[in-house]
């Protein structure tokens, strides 16, 4: 519906802030300096069960096969590659899900060579897997939740082979196979912040995927627990790497024209931080090209109260006004050329034969009443 110049010269420049340096306005540049590089494919959809995948099965291990649905680039992990990942899982037989973090919003991080007794054959997959491949798993029950199953989270059936439609992320080839789990704060901050900063260096050389995978993975380790537990300086560094993750995605997904997890990623913004201008007028631009326009007026004026003098916000509210406006006199012309002009009232035709017979009758009358007066 509108033009989204706000974007066109997005990869001269990439953004590199913290919370201290982000300004409260939405001009030209500042919109161009986060336009990064989210392009990954949409989220499968699992609404008929497992993919139906056609390429040639590959055979990682005994009890383990792999078929590729998409392809990645580089190369695979090895042992003790800290990994990210997004699956969901199925018990084989019965084609009954019981796990998925695309559902959750919420990439899983697996430690290669240190993974839990069910999850062993998935790491022999994600294994044999490069960074932005996606691929359907077959594991043997020996290698998933064994023979007993699993009675509690996820419900696992006994002696059931699995699925899994994964898509690896990322991962970090750190020697010792530290965990997010088992970073000290300042060592998790320090690698997501790292992680951005490799996206923006991906995203200068055009390397658009690459760039993506670097945000999402600097986003898993600000995850929710995580976040939950900072407080005061700590939470300011974090949210200073997390919301310019978030917001470059969104910038990427309007060029993309993905309009609704544009609006995700802005709301999540949001919620940290409600007076957030970029995310307020991101969120803005998504709704306005999904049509909804009160919603996108309502985003835009509450940027325009924080930031009065932005110009961009201005232009937005009035390429805002310009389309309704268009909108109603195309509906004003839809709805005339239905019903059509009203109709022209016509005089009536006398009908001289009643009026006539009208006269005849008053005389009649008047000439009875004046003969009645005359008789009394």
């Amino acid at each position: 519906m509108m033009e989204d110049t706000q974007f066109e010269h997005a990869q001269s420049n990439v953004a590199n802030e913290s919370s201290s340096q982000q300004s409260q306005t939405v001009d030209d540049n500042d919109i161009k300096i986060e336009g990064s590089a989210f392009v990954y494919n949409e989220h499968p959809s699992d609404d008929n069960g497992p993919p139906k995948v056609d390429s040639e099965v590959e055979v990682l291990h005994e009890k383990v096969t792999k078929q590729i649905i998409k392809d990645g680039h580089g190369h695979k992990p090895t042992k003790f590659s800290t990994c990210f990942l997004h699956y969901r899982a199925w018990v084989e037989n019965t084609s009954q899900k019981f796990e998925d973090t695309w559902q959750e919003q919420r990439p899983t991080e697996l430690v290669l060579g240190k993974e839990k007794p069910q999850m062993v054959g998935l790491g022999i997959g994600v294994s044999g897997m490069k960074s932005g491949e996606r691929a359907l798993l077959h594991v043997g029950w020996e290698l998933g939740y064994g023979k007993e199953g699993s009675f509690s989270f996820p419900n696992v059936p006994p002696m059931a082979d699995l699925l899994y439609e994964v898509e690896l992320i990322g991962f970090d080839e750190a020697k010792e196979g530290k965990a997010r789990s088992d970073m000290t704060v300042e060592e998790r901050i320090e690698a997501a912040d790292r992680r951005k900063l490799e996206g923006n260096a991906y995203f200068k050389d055009e390397k658009l995927e690459e760039a993506m995978q670097q945000y999402e993975m600097a986003i898993a380790y600000m995850g929710d627990e995580f976040m939950f537990q900072l407080f005061g300086k700590y939470r300011d560094m974090a949210l200073a790497v997390k919301n310019p993750c978030h917001l470059n995605m969104a910038a990427c997904l309007i060029k993309l024209r993905r309009y609704e997890e544009a609006i995700a990623q802005c709301s999540i913004v949001l919620s940290e931080d409600e007076n957030n201008v970029k995310a307020l007028f991101r969120r803005g631009k998504a709704k306005a090209e999904l049509g909804q326009t009160d919603g996108a007026r309502e985003d835009f004026q509450k940027a325009k109260k924080i930031v009065p003098e932005d110009k961009t916000i201005a232009k937005e509210l009035r390429l805002l006004a310009e389309h309704d406006k268009a909108v109603y006199q195309k509906q004003k012309e839809l709805y005339k050329g239905i019903f059509g002009p009203p109709p022209e009232a016509k005089p009536q035709r006398r009908n001289w034969l009643v009026v006539f017979w009208q006269w005849l009758v008053s005389l009649f009358c008047r000439v009875f009443k004046l003969q009645k007066h005359k008789a009394d």
